[in-house]
């Protein structure tokens, strides 16, 4: 069976569905700036702070959804001159995320804007394999807000 999978904005996401995504302690495991269970107004203010990034860079953090359904959100933020790509799926589906990171990167090489993209993983993150296999490299380890995260360069161009 081919499951739909569409890019909304996160604003066309009930708040509520969203807290209750971040509060999910399996979502929290691999996501050591995530603290604590999220409500909705945590929620408000996430998806008020993603849509300054589309005003400001014209690009940003999606929903994803598969067949119409939210199963979580994702996509490029501008750190410096860097696009960095992000990935944050609801338990039950994470066996989407290579079709989901599939499509987000087709975006990014189709946008001259995004010679290349960047990855951020948490140490705790040991299956890597998919990011080798998009020809992703590891360029170094590097510290974000306290946290050490393993980064990764993919060439769009």
């Amino acid at each position: 069976m081919t499951h739909e999978i569409t890019f909304s904005r996160l604003v066309d996401v009930p708040a509520s569905e969203i807290a209750r995504h971040m509060s999910d302690p399996r979502v929290a495991e691999h996501m050591p700036l995530l603290t604590g269970a999220w409500d909705t107004e945590m929620a408000i203010q996430f998806v008020k702070m993603k849509e300054e990034y589309w005003a400001r860079d014209g690009l940003g953090h999606w929903a994803f959804l598969v067949d119409g359904n939210y199963v979580g959100w994702g996509g490029f933020q501008k750190e410096g001159q860097e696009w960095d790509f992000g990935l944050v799926l609801r338990p039950h589906a994470f066996g989407f995320g290579r079709r989901i990171s599939k499509k987000a990167i087709e975006l990014a090489i189709a946008d001259d804007r995004i010679p290349f993209v960047t990855f951020l993983l948490p140490p705790s993150r040991k299956n890597l394999g998919a990011l080798g296999r998009l020809g992703a490299e590891h360029v170094g380890d590097i510290d974000y807000d306290g946290e050490r995260f393993l980064k990764f360069r993919l060439e769009t161009t």
